[in-house]
């Protein structure tokens, strides 16, 4: 495959230090979930980076289905914890279609396509429990 695009991130202190991109001016003080720490944690860095990714796979699909429709893509991420440390992540994807000539089960299928495109999706299939839905408004 052809490369697009890499980038890097450099973390230091972990969930209590900074994250920063090598080809960005942004830099980000992370902090844990739930704490008292100014900050950000990686679940929600996830959540934004999935919601984006998978909105944007979503546009390909319409795209290619040639549906029109305009919609917002919301994520949710979960940090869950077993026992001994056994930590994993659940992600629901939730696509809000504004007024459309499709039914809910048309976007629905476009939106489980669009699963199917999305690098981020790609990247998790198998790994973590994703949740797929959408509503049409």
């Amino acid at each position: 495959m052809k490369t697009l695009y890499s980038t890097k991130a450099t973390v230091t202190g972990g969930r209590m230090g900074t994250a920063k991109l090598e080809d960005s001016d942004l830099e980000i003080n992370m902090a844990p979930p739930g704490g008292n720490k100014e900050g950000n944690n990686p679940e929600q860095l996830l959540a934004m980076g999935y919601a984006a990714c998978f909105d944007s796979a979503l546009g390909v699909v319409k795209k290619m289905e040639e549906a029109s429709f305009s919609s917002t893509t919301e994520t949710s991420v979960d940090l869950l914890q077993g026992d001994n440390h056994d930590y994993k992540l659940a992600v629901k994807i939730h696509v809000i279609a504004d007024s459309t000539d499709l039914s809910a089960d048309d976007v629905q299928k476009l939106v489980e396509k669009a699963h199917e495109v999305c690098p981020y999706s790609k990247a998790t299939q198998g790994n973590i429990d994703i949740e797929v839905t959408s509503e049409v408004k």
